[in-house]
C-alpha cells in the first residue's frame, strides 16, 4: 500500500430498481445508513459530505440543496457538503473529490453518496432529465430526425451509431457480441441481491427481445431505476487509529471529452489512472465498467487495454470477462442487470469492488482479486463532433 493512499473503509447500498413507494430521501438514507455501519462509525465522524444526483431537479422537483435535504433525516448536519451533477459519472465524481479532499489534507473521513430517484408517475420525466445530459439544442435537433412517437432516450442512438461503426471496422464483431455480453451481466445479477433484474438470459433470449434502435434490443440497454448507493474513504492513519480496514484508492482520474479528436478521452484517462496507480492492464483483476448498453461494455474492453482496438468481441468469444475468465468484468451485473439511477451509478461500482477485494462478493466473487478497475462515463457535449462521453472517470482499487 502505497502512503497516503485514502481507504475505502465503509460502503453500502440500497435495493436497485422500479420503487414507487421510495422516495428520493429514503434512498439516499438507506444507503447512507449502510455504509456508516459497514464502517461502525456514527455520522459524527465524517469531517464533509460530495452527494451526487443526476436528476432530482427535472424529476422530483428537488434543486440545488438536495444532499442537505436528503440527508438531514440521517443526522447528517453541520459538515461541508458538496451537491455534485456529472451526468452518469456523478457517482464516481463525487468519490473522486472525496479522496482529493482527503489527499488535500483538509478531511480524514468523507461520505461520497450517489442517489437518483427516477421511477415516478410523469413516465417522460426520466427521459428528460437523460436527454439534459447533452447538449439540449444538439438533442432537439436529433430528435426532429426519429420516427414520429419515438419512446427512447437519444442516447441509444448514438450507441447504435458507434456500435454500427465499429462492427463494420473490427472485422468480426456482431449483434451477437452484444446479446453475449448482455447474457453474461444477466447472469451476474442473478448472484447479487442488490439487482434490479435477477433472472438469467442468453444471447438467443437477448437478441429475441424487443428492439430499441438497430442492433440494440431491450435487454442489451439499461433500465430506469431507483438506487443510492454510498463510499465512504478515510486517510490511512485515521483508519488505522479507528481500528478501520479497506482497499485503497490507488487512483482516480476525471476527464471531459476534448471535443479536438475524433475517439474517445477514456483510454487516455485509463492510461493516467494506471500511470497513477503504477499498474497495467495486465495486472487488473476484476473490472466494473459503464454498460450503459452492451456496446459500452465492449467498447470498455478496448479502452481500458484489456484487448486491441477493434479486438474487444474477441474477449467476448473466449470467455475472458465471464466470472472465472482472465479479467472478469461487471459481476455485479453492471447497468444492464443491476440498474442505472444516474447519480449512484459510479458509486456501486465502488462499492462492488469494495466487497470483491474483501473477498466478500459471495456467489459472484472473484478469486484472488487484487487490482480491481472502475470505468464510469455519461452525457454528451458534442453528439456531431465526438465519438465520446462528456464526463468520464476511471478508478483503481488494491487490497
Amino acid at each position: 500500500m502505497r502512503a497516503g493512499n485514502p481507504l475505502v473503509v465503509g460502503v453500502g447500498m440500497s435495493q436497485f430498481g422500479r420503487q414507487p413507494g421510495v422516495g428520493l430521501k429514503e434512498l439516499a438514507g438507506i444507503a447512507t445508513k449502510a455504509a456508516l455501519a459497514d464502517a461502525r462509525l456514527g455520522p459524527e465522524a465524517l469531517d464533509a459530505v460530495f452527494a451526487a444526483n443526476v436528476g432530482a431537479g427535472l424529476i422530483t422537483g428537488q434543486e440545488s440543496i438536495r444532499g442537505q435535504v436528503c440527508l438531514k433525516d440521517v443526522g447528517i448536519g453541520g459538515k461541508p457538503l458538496f451537491n455534485v451533477e456529472n451526468a452518469c459519472a456523478s457517482g464516481s465524481s463525487a468519490v473522486h473529490l472525496a479522496v482529493a479532499y482527503i489527499r488535500a489534507g483538509l478531511a480524514q473521513c468523507v461520505l461520497a453518496l450517489g442517489y437518483e430517484k427516477m421511477a415516478v408517475a410523469d413516465k417522460q420525466a426520466p427521459f428528460r432529465a437523460i436527454e439534459a445530459c447533452s447538449d439540449v439544442e444538439e438533442v432537439a435537433a436529433l430528435k426532429a430526425q426519429l420516427p414520429e412517437g419515438s419512446n427512447r432516450s437519444i442516447f441509444m442512438d448514438a450507441y447504435a451509431i458507434k456500435v454500427k461503426k465499429y462492427f463494420a471496422a473490427s472485422g468480426g464483431a456482431g449483434p451477437r457480441h452484444l446479446a453475449a455480453i448482455a447474457a453474461k451481466n444477466h447472469s451476474n445479477g442473478v448472484l447479487n441481491p442488490y439487482a434490479q433484474f435477477r433472472q438469467a438470459q442468453t444471447t438467443e433470449s437477448v437478441l429475441a427481445s424487443r428492439a430499441i434502435v438497430e442492433p440494440l434490443t431491450l435487454l442489451m440497454c439499461s433500465p430506469i431505476s431507483d438506487g443510492a448507493a454510498a463510499v465512504i474513504v478515510a486517510s490511512p492513519d485515521w483508519a488505522r487509529a479507528h481500528g478501520l480496514s479497506g482497499p485503497e484508492v490507488a487512483a482516480t482520474a476525471v476527464r471531459s471529452e476534448s471535443f479536438s479528436s475524433a475517439w474517445s478521452q477514456v483510454h487516455d484517462t485509463t492510461l493516467e489512472a494506471y500511470r497513477s496507480a503504477g499498474i497495467g492492464p495486465q495486472d487488473v483483476h476484476v473490472a466494473e465498467v459503464h454498460d450503459g448498453t452492451a456496446a459500452g461494455e465492449l467498447l470498455a474492453y478496448e479502452e481500458l487495454g484489456f484487448a486491441p482496438y477493434g479486438a474487444g468481441w474477441q474477449l467476448v468469444d473466449e470467455g475472458a470477462t465471464r466470472l472465472g475468465g482472465r479479467v472478469p468484468v461487471n459481476p455485479s451485473g453492471g447497468l444492464l442487470a443491476r440498474g442505472h439511477p444516474l447519480g449512484a451509478t459510479g458509486t456501486a461500482q465502488i462499492c462492488e469492488l469494495t466487497w470483491q477485494l474483501r473477498g466478500s462478493a459471495g456467489e459472484r466473487q472473484v478469486k484472488g482479486a487484487r487490482v480491481a478497475v472502475a470505468q464510469c462515463s455519461g452525457g454528451d457535449a458534442a453528439f456531431a463532433r465526438t465519438s465520446g462521453s462528456a464526463a468520464m472517470s476511471v478508478m483503481v482499487l488494491r487490497a
